[in-house]
């Protein structure tokens, strides 16, 4: 029986929650515009661990949202789950941000879940998934405009995540519903339990997150 603590930061959303055999025990999450993940993180670890009444102590592994997403997201977060694993001498575990997201549409119906996160302008990290949560397509960093996904005319679709909404215009010619939303660690104890039970453990020493496009760094316009 496994207690895991999941963590998931690749959006705006900093969301930590415990599950034992997949059951989730509580959850501590909030979406900030500010991406505060580095001043609220290990306050919400220590508030999802007295709401579980448990001590970090007790947990069996540490499961982080490897990416894609934002980049100083991910980069908190998995650093946070690699110094807890070290710490605690537990075993760490990662899921792609993605599936997290679908985790909240499967068996309602779809023909294909579409996960979208935002990637700034008309870009989004997406994949195509089946109605059960099964992965068609690997993930990719895709620019959206009318003559996207016109293959899948005719299908049933779900796109969810915070890259969804701003594609439902472009997207019209579709039958497709549009959920605005994040990826939260609600959905990652059924994830996490699966690659517990199936030994699929990270080597915490080397792992990386899963960042997809490299980082660039804006400079700020300075008044002349």
């Amino acid at each position: 029986m496994a207690t895991i603590l999941n963590i998931e930061t690749s959006t705006k959303n900093c969301s930590v929650s415990i599950a034992k055999d997949d059951e989730l025990l509580c959850l501590v999450e909030e979406a900030d515009e500010g991406y505060a993940h580095g001043e609220k993180l290990h306050q919400f670890i220590d508030w999802c661990a007295e709401g579980a009444s448990i001590s970090l102590k007790d947990l069996d592994a540490i499961c982080v949202s490897k990416g894609p997403g934002s980049y100083t997201g991910l980069r908190i977060g998995v650093s946070s789950a690699k110094g807890l694993a070290y710490g605690l001498d537990i075993k760490m575990l990662s899921v792609n941000s993605l599936e997290v997201l679908v985790q909240s549409q499967i068996n309602k119906g779809y023909d294909l879940i579409i996960p979208m996160i935002d990637a700034r302008r008309m870009e989004v990290y997406t994949a195509l998934f089946d109605g059960q949560g099964n992965p068609i397509t690997a993930t990719e960093a895709k620019v959206i405009d009318e003559t996207s996904f016109e293959d899948l005319k005719g299908k049933k679709i779900v796109f969810v995540g915070d890259g969804a909404e701003k594609c439902e215009e472009v997207l019209a010619h579709l039958d497709a519903n549009f959920v605005q939303t994040y990826p939260s660690a609600k959905y990652m104890g059924n994830l996490a339990n699966a690659k517990f039970e199936s030994n699929e453990f990270e080597d915490v020493a080397y792992f990386e997150p899963f960042y997809l496009k490299n980082f660039i760094a804006l400079k700020k316009k300075t008044d002349k």
